[in-house]
């Protein structure tokens, strides 16, 4: 080194060290080094600590220093250190909900106060067949344009399948088809997508062939993805749906996700133990297969479904779909574009008013471009009987905007229903089906527990008063209980307000070939 240049060294040098240290070891400064690199270190303190792995709850403090988890135990916060006091509360690493609907309204309401409110720090966006493609770009705009929580999305099989069949989708696909549609879902892999996901009951999935899936599915394996299915039929044909759902994972060679399981229709209630035992016997094959469930007893769909014949101007064939769902008192039209008037109105008021039948009020609705539906047609025994089973877990089926009362309080119903007063599970139990269960789905390595060296993603909750608050009336109404919410070590909730912080972050694949 010559004369002058060690001279520039030794002169920097002290600088340096002084905004280092100034940096990391005083985590209050505002350093050269803000943003998401900081060392800001706070520690939370005397919480009950639900880690997520499903073992007890123990009182201690988690230590933060930026986006990171890196003390968790019995320890005193250091002299310089933010202190949040959590006497009395819960402390769970954040809620990832695995069937999100939030992916087009992220752009109009990136704090997402319906999500962070019930504690979801992780969204799944893309179920049920649908995304958005390309997935590169998709993820590109949400890093972009961050929101409060993290996203990560799948490859929809009726996105792909519309882009090659064009409107030409009520046809089983030929070979070349096919073909074209595995480019594009590899295409999704490669970005960065999670897996493959399905719509089976819906218009553009349903007429794909059994063969058509396990194609597609192989794909996704290749990239370390899953399948994860919207199954067929949901009502009196679900075993079958169910028995599809379990080859397509056998023969692709990857693991399944069951979205939302139920028993939707008067036929198959009080059928979970064969619904139940089904799965069990393919998990001993050694078939990766589990499920997600939401806490509410009726489902949001598109009215057509409830005519799987899909002969909606049949009168006797609408009229047993009706029947099939335990009458026309319990559809309710949440949706309706040509007909706003009918909305959170039930078919049955509906054709009261009209002086008609419920069955021609069906015809006519779906006549005029159709509506969006909340069904209730679930028992809460088949609820319950699911969520006993180890393999599955909470999700929502909801998201941003839904008119569905599962959209802004799925998670907080679970906490406050179905462990504090009908203790159908343990604190301990619901926590994993909302924290590590779908982080081990995901094989999501950095988030779902509180471990050192885990991503900073924390909810922290009053376990006496957590709450759901929304409605099928009030859908939009907000849980209560949920106190702060960090994500990516940064606090987006706190004390029933959304800070504003939107620090989520995209998360791809670990298999994506940029």
């Amino acid at each position: 080194m010559n004369k002058d240049l060690r001279s520039l060294v030794l002169t920097l040098l002290p600088i340096w060290m002084l905004v280092w240290t100034s940096a990391y070891l005083n985590p209050q400064s505002d350093s050269a080094f803000a943003g998401p690199s900081a060392r800001e270190s706070y520690v939370i303190t005397g919480a009950g600590i639900v880690d997520g792995s499903g073992s007890r709850a123990f009182e201690g403090s988690v230590r933060v220093e930026g986006d990171l988890i890196t003390e968790v135990g019995r320890f005193k916060p250091g002299p310089n250190e933010r202190v949040i006091d959590a006497r009395g509360l819960i402390l769970a690493p954040g809620f990832i909900d695995i069937h999100n609907h939030s992916a087009g309204e992220l752009d109009n309401n990136p704090t997402a106060e319906s999500q962070i409110s019930q504690g979801i720090t992780t969204v799944v966006l893309g179920p049920d067949g649908g995304s958005a493609f390309p997935i590169k770009d998709f993820l590109a705009g949400r890093e972009e344009h961050p929101a409060a929580v993290n996203v990560l999305t799948f490859v929809g099989h009726a996105t792909v399948r519309q882009r090659v069949l064009g409107s030409d989708y009520k046809r089983a696909a030929t070979a070349q088809e096919i073909e074209k549609m595995a480019e594009l879902v590899e295409q999704g892999m490669r970005d960065g997508a999670f897996g493959l996901s399905t719509g089976l009951e819906y218009d553009v999935g349903h007429p794909s062939t059994t063969e058509e899936i396990i194609t597609l599915a192989r794909v996704a394996a290749r990239y370390r993805g899953i399948y994860m299915s919207h199954i067929r039929d949901e009502a009196d044909l679900v075993m079958s749906a169910l028995e599809e759902a379990i080859r397509i994972g056998e023969e692709a060679r990857l693991p399944v996700q069951i979205s939302h399981i139920k028993l939707g229709t008067v036929g198959v209630w009080g059928k979970t133990r064969q619904a139940i035992e089904l799965i069990n016997q393919a998990r001993k094959r050694k078939v990766d297969i589990t499920a997600d469930c939401y806490p509410y007893d009726a489902w949001a769909s598109t009215i057509t479904v409830l005519v799987p014949s899909r002969k909606h101007t049949d009168p006797e064939m609408v009229k047993k779909g009706l029947d099939d769902v335990g009458g026309p008192q319990n559809v309710t039209i949440v949706n309706c574009r040509s007909h706003p008037e009918y909305e959170f109105k039930n078919l049955e008021e509906i054709a009261r008013e009209k002086k008609t039948t419920a069955v021609q009020v069906y015809i006519d609705i779906v006549k005029d471009g159709g509506a969006g539906v909340v069904c209730r047609s679930m028992k809460e025994s088949d609820i319950r009987a699911f969520y006993q089973q180890p393999w599955v877990m909470v999700a929502s089926d909801g998201g941003i905007g839904v008119r569905h009362p599962r959209g802004a309080g799925t998670f907080p119903r679970v906490l406050g229903l179905y462990v504090r007063e009908r203790r159908w599970l343990t604190l301990e139990q619901a926590i994993r089906k909302m924290t590590s269960l779908p982080a081990s789905r995901l094989n999501l390595k950095d988030r779902g527990l509180i471990r050192k060296g885990m991503k900073a993603d924390l909810v922290l909750f009053d376990p006496d008063k957590v709450i759901d608050r929304s409605t099928f009336k009030e859908p939009q109404l907000l849980s209560e209980g949920i106190i702060k919410v960090f994500v990516n070590g940064e606090m987006v909730w706190d004390q029933g307000k959304s800070t504003g912080k939107r620090p989520g972050r995209v998360i791809r694949n670990a298999a994506h070939k940029p």
